[in-house]
C-alpha cells in the first residue's frame, strides 16, 4: 500500500520530467567563440580603464593645490598615512605647516621665499619624473 503512495506521488514528477526531455532546449552560444572572447576582452579594458581614471582622478584631487586671495600651496610631503608636510605662500612670507586629521601645528614660518612658487608651477612634467627617478634634471 505504501509503495502505491510512493508512486502515485511521484506520478506528476516524472511526467514533468518526460515533458521536459521532449521539448526542444534553445541552443547556448559557444563560450569561447570569437564573439565571446571580443565581448570578455572589451568588458575587461572598459572595467581597466574605468579603474585607471579613477585613479587618476583621486590623485588630482587629494594632489590639488588650493588658493584663495593671496594664498598658495607650494607643495606637500606625506609623512605618514594620515600626516603632511604643506608649505603654504601667503603674500611673500612662506609657512610650513604640519596638517593632521583635526590639527594644523606651524613648523616654521619663513619671511623670505625659500622656494620659487614660479618655478614650482612651471616646472615640466618630464623635469620632476627625472628628479624622481633620482636622474637629476635637464642639462
Amino acid at each position: 500500500m505504501r509503495s502505491l503512495l510512493v508512486m502515485l506521488a511521484l506520478l506528476p514528477v516524472t511526467a514533468s520530467a518526460a515533458e521536459e526531455a521532449a521539448t526542444p532546449r534553445a541552443e547556448l552560444p559557444d563560450p569561447l567563440s570569437w564573439g565571446s572572447l571580443l565581448q570578455l576582452a572589451l568588458g575587461l579594458l572598459l572595467v581597466v580603464g574605468l579603474i585607471l581614471l579613477l585613479g587618476w582622478l583621486v590623485r588630482r584631487v587629494n594632489g590639488a593645490t588650493a588658493s584663495g586671495q593671496g594664498m598658495k600651496v607650494l607643495a606637500a610631503l606625506p609623512l605618514g598615512q594620515r600626516e603632511r608636510a604643506v608649505l603654504v605662500q601667503v603674500g611673500q612670507e612662506q609657512i610650513l605647516l604640519g596638517v593632521s586629521p583635526g590639527r594644523v601645528s606651524l613648523l616654521m614660518h619663513f619671511e623670505t621665499p625659500v622656494v620659487d612658487s614660479e618655478a614650482v608651477r612651471g616646472a615640466a612634467f618630464a623635469d620632476r619624473l627625472h628628479q624622481v627617478l633620482g636622474r637629476g634634471g635637464p642639462e
